[in-house]
């Protein structure tokens, strides 16, 4: 299974609920602006390109802010979320790596919408794409965890856990519980609309949240 395409209708879908003006997990962001985003990355890689060299940044924000500014009406935003539900071209390296590189991008974009206005239930997932994201989550954990100053250990409610980061010379380790839906939203630095637990001496607790922030 692709998880990735199931994963880009949740987001196109949770964009259509939404509509172009609602608050999302991105400051400054309205769903517009996320769908904007999402369409630069994959659509325009010259407009998109500051996504990844810092000294472009401006320009693409700038794009960025033009294409959100044609969605502000009703039809506008409908054009914009198509285009988030269209596959990339077939020569782009977002087509043809989309599990690698769009699983965890649309999961993370679509919670993005859905709790940008304050709580809500957690997305549902099917349990084979839960465990494609717990493996997305492993994967990338050296570089999600790499400014935490302390060790990680993450734990599922099956008590399936992995050491993702070992604790510096003169640090502990924190435990992390949670669903693999809020342990990723967690690590993408989304911990203050996410539902975990964080286990540990107070010091190294404290350490993880300076970095990543929780309710």
């Amino acid at each position: 299974m692709t998880w990735h395409r199931i994963a880009r209708a949740q987001l196109a879908q949770a964009l259509t609920d939404a509509g172009p003006d609602a608050p999302t997990l991105c400051e400054g962001w309205q769903s517009r602006h996320l769908a904007a985003h999402v369409v630069l990355r994959e659509h325009s890689p010259l407009a998109g390109a500051g996504l990844v060299v810092p000294a472009l940044a401006a320009r693409t924000e700038r794009v960025m802010s033009q294409l959100a500014d044609t969605a502000r009406s009703e039809q506008g935003y409908r054009d914009l979320v198509s285009r988030v539900a269209s596959e990339p071209a077939a020569w782009s390296p977002l087509s043809w790596a989309g599990e690698q590189v769009n699983l965890v991008e649309y999961f993370v974009h679509t919670e993005d919408v859905r709790r940008g206005g304050g709580p809500v239930p957690p997305l549902v997932l099917e349990p084979a794409h839960a465990e494609a994201l717990w493996r997305a989550l492993v994967r990338g954990a050296s570089m999600f965890y790499r400014r935490v100053p302390v060790g990680v250990v993450l734990v599922r409610p099956d008590e399936v856990r992995r050491r993702v980061r070992r604790a510096p010379n003169g640090h502990g380790t924190v435990v992390i519980r949670g669903d693999v839906g809020e342990l990723l939203l967690h690590a993408f630095g989304r911990g203050a609309a996410a539902d975990v637990v964080i286990e540990g001496a107070a010091d190294d607790v404290e350490a993880l949240r300076a970095i990543l922030p929780t309710a």
